[in-house]
């Protein structure tokens, strides 16, 4: 007998530069009509893109939008609970033990070059992370793939693993073409003429522009635009661009957009909020001091003023309870003492939890046992996330005495800090499919010495009674067992503060529809309308028609 799983969770550019600027793959001019051209202003990438779709390797700067190039297994269906349905298989389908999953590979995939999908390639490309583990930047917990035919393989788990099959939606557990990966050195390769199943081809490469070309023979159907530009921009350009019409697509936030943008057009100016689940978070480096240290952990989250963060940020009522769980998506999954809750600053709580870790506060710094330390704050400066940080540092010094330093980085150098774990405080995102897949991050299976890349676990949080809930997470296919255990794993969250959950993560979405028509809405979607959603990016692609 075999048990279906599906887990539930319930700067300014000129147009000129934007339309036919950029040179091709092979070093001559391209880019198609503006009528036939899609165009996405990317607001959170830096400024500048460097030419390598080698997805899985372990340099940090990548191309954008890769994920229009290489494919998933599955993805996850935000519209219903975001369960993990299937992509580029036809079906995945765990034996009654819940160590075998079985997969069949859809028959009318097709690579870039003309060559089928394969078994092989399937094979080939889940294989890869268990073969060279610094190629594991999805978190695989698999141990072994075989070739059952030609269509199909099996993935075999150490142990029942209903709940882990989040892992095959991840954009770095792409299909890749064994005939052309199997030759290169996956640590070194740049990848620079990417071949995937996906529906565009690389047409034109530029530091500050790359644009993509739809296939025609793109087993998912044909693509509405010729053209899919992805253009570097900033948060406050990019307001411009849209309001002008240069671009058509972007994933910023807004304030006052609803005046300053909508209000402008409201036949074609569109801005949407999607919740993602997750949420923005504060990482504790719980491999060294003094973030080891349980009490002082939770006298720091005591002290972050949340309501302050989004109120700057204009994002009032987003701040995120204590379990990292998104009320919005989860409801009865959250333990009922935890609903709706809005974490205040609690300074005498918090002064009391500094007093029991046993550090004190000598002229701004944690002492203790004869070793002074001044902790740093890693954050992501591309993404404007000063002000936020200030904060936080000036709570922590009014409510605890304690200075922070304040450690803003590009993204790619504070990625690599993470990942290594050169950080002592940091921001970065929580969440995933399912209650699983949000808290399976916390299994110390994915942690990695200070020093080495960490795939997942970038706080290195080794905690056995955390082990033990996420195991036997992943052995459940039981509905009511599994939220049990979520609310397990929640109070752990909440005692132990391997994390604290600071506002609630959405995706935001900018829309001049003057050119595309077709949007989804938050309360009509089959597919989120973010840019980088892999899967999702196509299925709200697909869904476009050209305006007449």
């Amino acid at each position: 007998m075999r048990t279906i799983v599906r887990i539930c969770l319930a700067a300014s550019v000129a147009t000129a530069l934007i339309a036919t600027s950029a040179c091709s793959a092979g070093g001559e001019a391209t880019g198609g009509e503006r009528n036939e051209t899609l165009i996405y202003g990317k607001s959170d990438g830096g400024t500048t893109y460097v030419r390598n779709y080698n997805v899985l390797g372990p340099a940090t700067e990548k191309a954008p939008n890769s994920e229009l190039i290489y494919e998933p297994l599955a993805r996850i269906d935000y519209s219903d609970g975001a369960v993990v349905v299937p992509w580029l298989a036809e079906s995945m389908e765990f034996d009654e033990t819940g160590e075998h999953l079985t997969i069949v590979i859809r028959d009318d995939v097709t690579f870039s070059d003309g060559e089928a999908l394969t078994a092989d390639d399937v094979a080939y490309s889940l294989s890869l992370p268990i073969d060279n583990p610094d190629l594991n930047l999805a978190g695989i917990t698999y141990s072994s793939v075989e070739i059952i035919d030609d269509a199909t393989v099996q993935v075999d788990f150490d142990a029942p693993s209903f709940a882990a099959l989040n892992q095959f939606t991840s954009a770095s557990l792409p299909m890749v073409p064994e005939h052309i990966w199997k030759d290169q050195d996956l640590t070194t390769w740049t990848n620079p003429d990417p071949v995937g199943t996906g529906p565009f081809t690389l047409d034109a490469f530029a530091p500050q522009q790359v644009t993509l070309k739809a296939r025609d023979d793109y087993w998912g159907g044909q693509m509405p635009m010729k053209y899919y530009k992805i253009l570097a921009t900033s948060g406050e350009a990019v307001k411009a661009q849209l309001l002008r019409g240069d671009i058509d697509w972007a994933p910023a936030g807004w304030p006052d957009a609803e005046e300053e943008f909508v209000a402008k057009d409201p036949e074609n100016n569109i801005y949407q909020l999607y919740a993602t689940g997750g949420a923005y978070s504060m990482m504790y480096n719980t491999a060294q001091a003094p973030f080891d240290d349980v009490n002082l952990r939770r006298a720091f989250a005591l002290s972050i003023p949340r309501s302050d963060i989004t109120a700057t940020l204009n994002r009032p009522g987003t701040e995120a309870g204590p379990t990292g769980l998104v009320d919005q998506i989860y409801g009865d999954w959250i333990a009922p003492e935890y609903r709706d809750v809005v974490q205040e600053v609690d300074a005498s709580s918090a002064q009391a939890a500094l007093a029991a870790s046993g550090y004190e506060v000598v002229d701004g710094a944690l002492v203790k046992d004869g070793q002074s330390y001044t902790p740093k704050l890693s954050f992501n400066q591309d993404f404007g996330w000063n002000a936020y940080a200030d904060i936080m540092i000036n709570s922590w010094k009014e409510v605890l005495g304690v200075t922070v330093t304040p450690s803003g980085a590009p993204s790619a150098t504070l990625y690599d800090q993470q990942k290594t774990g050169e950080f002592d405080m940091t921001i970065a995102t929580t969440g995933g499919a399912g209650v699983y897949g949000l808290y399976s991050f916390l299994d110390s299976r994915y942690v990695e010495p200070l020093g080495t890349a960490a795939a997942t676990n970038i706080g290195r949080w080794d905690d056995a009674e955390t082990d033990a809930v996420l195991g036997e997470m992943a052995q459940t296919s039981d509905e009511a067992t599994m939220k049990e255990l979520g609310m397990q794993m929640q109070q752990i969250v909440v005692d132990e503060v391997p994390f604290s959950p600071i506002y609630n993560s959405y995706w935001f979405v900018d829309v001049n529809a003057s050119l595309w028509k077709g949007w989804p809405t938050p309360d009509d979607f089959d597919a989120v309308p973010f840019p980088s959603l892999g899967p999702d990016t196509i299925l709200t692609l697909l869904s476009l028609t050209p305006a007449s």
